[in-house]
């Protein structure tokens, strides 16, 4: 209250479930109080605060408590929200009149910006709160959130008299500043004017691992240091966390599936709570929990929901209030419940496979007791045997507060082109003071006046290559002033704002009327009429597609295809894959103390006694010959998107001193290289370089379609930068002529304009992103002072299997299931467990060693 209350900005970080949506709007309203003694009798007072949530769902539940809290203290306010859910009749009366205070999401935010007039409706606003920063830094959604508060900082270089404000509206209170705009200027040589120094930005934030950078992405370069507040909740969130444990870990899963094995113990969790919420990683995922629920469990028919992403929106809002009133008694859910909604009658979070990230647990072990002083309970559900490690790992992070940190995103052209056009749709804009303005950005601080011209120069006259094309040439200049002067351009621009991408949506419609949700066209592409498919909980009989809109038909089957999402897969993120690693290195020093690890005893006995078990200091590597081949083994421990990268390189590597084709396998712990020739690994250990860092930019490049990962990086990329339209509502274009148009376009900047900025960044994402080079390069120099231990095997070890099942994931024709192909392998190798009757001593060939240095 009281930093508030001095007139600073800053971030909020506290617990989930402690209140943090009050800690910043009650001391506004007290301050709105403080400085307005008739305020209950006051009316028409324009926006006064504008809340910016990464989720439209998260509106609905503040917009209620703040409203309550309003109409308790006699505060004539309206709380509205504006996102894409809003209907239009909404939309069009909040233009005429505007709330006191309004939710809304990055999307929309800048959907107001290109409205005509748009700095009246910000001339009276006061404070601008993000909500859940931590979900938005290191996206592009957070760039747009950057770029956003740029302007309304910045809304004091347009002229008074297009305000429309009064003298005494501009006036700054400088015993709040503590800084004069002449100093201000000075030192961060940007020309931001006064009139919107009072405005005062906070963000929301759960716990991440760089708390003061995100502070610094969110108020910019040119907010005063000395008017920054960083404000931490001096509370301990009470958190148990406990893992189910199968019986004989031996035998269970080693990979391959998703957890339903332990589906009693889950239910038995249930029975016992109030209300429970199962997590579950991917959409896919819950949908078949949930129907393994129904199948099981049918008393639960009434009492259990499901919520994810592509469900339709009315009946996800059901799911929320059917928890609020307790009407519910499990809900099977994905990230769609991670943020902020209050259920107080959760009291139970059960999380299904590894979390991948120990941030990510903790937003969703908070859902559970989600109010002061209740203690969370949750629940870690291995999906396979190794998985336990990673829930002993959680613990233990979580025990030292280690964090994952959210790199913010720099220099993302597309973003920047999309937000140049937006300004030039409304009011229009001069390309000195936006200069200004955009390198007060965090995320464009080192953007160059040469690289910004290159901007203009795309979006009026179309770059060097486009130059040609009427298409292209969307804004024009009037006397040093960039508008937009098509209705047309500005319609499909308007249409198009925003930063998320995906596959093309197909809406999922009851032949008899009603709406259930979307499904990527993918999926609906390869089914034909009178397929069955799951979806929603209901099973559907696919019928035909209409004007991009799927219709169906309720059918009786019990057997259906779950349809699948792109994005399933998460990496293991670097805290998590190091604490991984620390956990490894106490059963080796033989210091289990975690029941996860006590439990997995059995199967590190098995890797001991096929192979090895690596400590810090040792890196392992397995190889044994089969009839698909010689397999070469590798375990870094670093997560899936590191392990591509680097079986790729190694794999280059390989190849320079004994030409072979490599088939690459790989998970979380370690990669696979497949090859019919025999590889002389020792000799390639022996060569220094074979794990250096040296020219590794360019062995990756080498070793790796680099062009082909580029190009689908730049599909997204045009899309944002307004290169492609995805069409108008019920008219979208189909996804493949999307593609090939954007294809298309990376092809000739490529080789018309080397030099063009999307596509430099659409390398640099490639490498960032799909690659984690920067983690690549770090696990590359660690491997570099490890013991090198090399273990040939008769065998698959415990490390091994789940790799190889990998693999089997990738093969296209067979009628085999995945789970049957499993049970195959297993037998094969006799990988069933410590039973499996077969010599396991590993055969030494050598170990090679490396020394530090």
């Amino acid at each position: 209250m009281e930093t508030y209350l001095a007139g600073f900005s800053g971030l909020l970080n506290a617990p989930t479930g402690s209140g943090k949506t009050f800690a910043l709007f009650l001391p506004f309203l007290a301050d709105f109080i403080n400085r307005n003694p008739n305020y209950k009798t006051q009316k028409n007072n324009g926006l006064q605060m504008l809340w910016i949530t990464p989720l439209r769902a998260l509106t609905n539940d503040i917009k209620k408590a703040m409203q309550e809290v309003c109409d308790d203290l006699e505060i004539p306010w309206k709380i509205a929200t504006r996102t894409g859910d809003t209907p239009a009749a909404e939309k069009v009366a909040l233009k005429k009149k505007l709330p006191e205070v309004l939710l809304t999401t990055p999307e929309s935010l800048h959907l107001m910006l290109a409205q005509k007039e748009y700095p009246n409706i910000f001339k009276s606003l006061q404070v601008l709160v993000v909500d859940e920063w931590h979900e938005l830094l290191g996206t592009k959604r957070g760039v747009q959130v950057e770029l956003g508060l740029c302007r309304l900082k910045g809304l004091g270089s347009v002229s008074r008299s297009q305000l429309a404000v009064s003298s005494e509206q501009l006036a700054v209170n400088s015993s709040q500043l503590a800084v004069s705009s002449g100093q201000a200027d000075e030192k961060n040589d940007c020309k931001l004017p006064t009139a919107n120094r009072q405005l005062k930005i906070w963000g929301i934030s759960a716990t991440i691992g760089n708390l003061e950078q995100a502070a610094e992405v969110l108020l910019g370069n040119d907010f005063p240091p000395e008017r920054i507040k960083m404000v931490r909740a001096n509370l301990e969130k009470k958190l148990l966390i406990k893992s189910i444990i199968p019986e004989n870990v031996e035998n269970y899963s080693w990979a391959g599936h998703i957890g339903l094995k332990l589906l009693p113990e889950v239910m038995k969790l249930v029975a016992k709570s109030k209300t429970t919420l199962i997590f579950t990683n991917t959409r896919s995922q819950s949908e078949i929990w949930y129907h393994a629920i129904l199948d099981n469990y049918p008393e639960y028919a009434g009492v259990m929901a499901m919520h994810h992403g592509s469900l339709d929106n009315e009946l996800r809002r059901w799911v929320e209030q059917a928890l609020h009133a307790e009407a519910l008694k499990v809900v099977v859910c994905t990230s769609s419940l991670d943020l902020g909604v209050d259920f107080r009658p959760v009291d139970t979070v059960v999380q299904v496979g590894s979390p991948k990230g120990v941030a990510r647990f903790m937003q969703r072990a908070g859902r559970s007791g989600h109010h002061p002083g209740a203690v969370s309970k949750a629940y870690f559900v291995p999906t396979h045997s190794m998985e336990l490690l990673e829930g002993a790992a959680l613990k233990e992070a979580i025990k030292r507060g280690i964090f994952e940190s959210r790199d913010p995103m720099l220099l993302t052209m597309d973003v920047l082109i999309q937000f140049m056009v937006t300004l030039a749709v409304s009011e229009g804009f001069r390309a000195d003071e936006l200069f200004n303005e955009v390198k007060t950005t965090y995320a464009f601080a080192d953007i160059t006046r040469k690289e910004f011209n290159q901007l203009l120069d795309f979006i009026t006259n179309g770059g060097k290559t486009l130059a040609q094309y009427d298409e292209f040439l969307k804004v024009e200049v009037e006397n040093g002033l960039y508008k937009v002067n098509s209705r047309r351009v500005a319609m499909r621009h308007r249409l198009s704002i925003g930063t998320i991408t995906s596959d093309l949506s197909i809406r999922v419609k009851w032949l008899s009327g009603g709406s259930l949700g979307t499904i990527e066209e993918s999926f609906i592409s390869k089914l034909k009429p009178g397929n069955v498919f799951w979806f929603a909980g209901r099973s559907l009989e696919f019928v035909r597609v209409k004007e991009m809109s799927a219709y169906v038909k309720k059918s009786n089957a019990t057997k259906g295809i779950i349809p699948s999402w792109a994005g399933g897969r998460m990496p293991l993120s670097s805290q998590l894959s190091a604490m991984f690693r620390e956990k490894l290195d106490e059963v080796a020093h033989g210091l289990e103390k975690d029941e996860e690890v006590v439990a997995l005893k059995p199967l590190f006995k098995l890797q001991e006694e096929l192979s090895h078990l690596p400590q810090s200091h040792e890196f392992l590597i397995e190889s044994f010959k089969s009839r698909e081949g010689h397999h070469l083994l590798f375990y870094p421990f670093e997560g899936r998107l590191v392990h591509e990268g680097m079986a790729s390189l190694l794999a280059f590597r390989i190849s320079k001193i004994k030409p072979a084709s490599f088939s690459i396998a790989m998970n979380d712990y370690g990669f696979e290289l497949l090859t019919d020739e025999d590889i002389p690994i020792e000799q390639v250990l022996e060569d220094a370089g074979f794990f250096s860092i040296d020219n590794l930019l360019d062995d990756i490049l080498h070793s790796l379609n680099a062009n082909e990962m580029a190009r689908r990086r730049f599909r997204d990329i045009a899309h944002i930068g307004g290169l492609v339209f995805t069409g108008y509502p019920g008219q979208q274009v189909k996804n493949k002529h999307l593609q090939a148009s954007s294809s298309l376009l990376f092809e000739v900047f490529s080789e018309y304009e080397p030099d063009n900025l999307l596509v430099r960044q659409a390398y640099n994402e490639a490498l960032a992103f799909q690659l984690e080079e920067f983690r690549l390069r770090a696990a590359l120099q660690r491997i570099e002072k490890q013991s090198i231990i090399l273990r040939t095997i008769e065998r698959p070890t415990p490390f091994a299997f789940p790799i190889m099942v990998d693999s089997l994931g990738r093969e296209k024709l067979t009628t085999e299931t995945l789970e049957e192909r499993i049970a195959k392998m297993a037998r094969r190798y006799g990988a069933e467990g410590v039973d499996a009757k077969e010599d396991r001593k590993p055969r030494k060939v050598g170990i090679t060693r490396k020394k530090g240095f």
